[in-house]
């Protein structure tokens, strides 16, 4: 599946959360990440990420798409980032 994972954390937990999000996804702006996971590895970095963050502080929102059929990405500006993902 694609997924698009986007947060808001704390200053003092950015780094540790960027730092796991990137072991699974690809880095595509601040606080974005896309790219595609199987559903056990999603279950993961969620698990991963429910350990990193404040429940009552932070927040972590993953859209996930079962097809990119119907999908279409543009970039405007600068394209952030270590892969090219055509939706």
């Amino acid at each position: 599946m694609f997924v698009i994972l986007v947060y808001d954390v704390g200053e003092e937990r950015v780094a540790r959360v960027l730092k796991k999000c990137r072991q699974y996804l690809y880095w595509v702006q601040n606080s974005v990440f896309e790219g595609d996971i199987s559903p056990g590895r999603l279950k993961r970095l969620k698990r991963e990420l429910e350990g990193l963050v404040h429940q009552k502080e932070d927040s972590v929102i993953i859209y996930e798409f079962r097809s990119t059929r119907y999908a279409r990405r543009e970039v405007i500006g600068v394209e952030k980032g270590g892969q090219d993902v055509v939706l």
